[in-house]
């Protein structure tokens, strides 16, 4: 191998330092996100999504039927 090809190959690496750090940083924001969020696993997390948005839709058809009975009530 040429000087140059070793120089490419360590330019290669530090690069992939420097990317591998960042992601693992990233990380430990996700995990301290899903920390607040009473979740340790992405699994954990979607279930707590599902949930969240099944809650939505109830409190949505709550708020659409009020919404009806106020329209009726004065006629707007």
């Amino acid at each position: 191998m040429t000087e140059q090809e070793l120089l490419k190959i360590k330019s290669d690496i530090d690069k992939s330092k420097s990317t591998v750090s960042e992601l693992k940083g990233q990380e430990t924001a996700l995990l301290a996100q899903l920390k607040e969020w009473k979740c340790t696993t992405v699994e954990q997390a979607e279930k707590k999504l599902k949930e969240m948005k099944s809650e939505i839709s109830v409190y949505d058809e709550k708020f659409e039927k009020g919404t009806e009975e106020l329209k009726t009530k004065y006629n707007v």
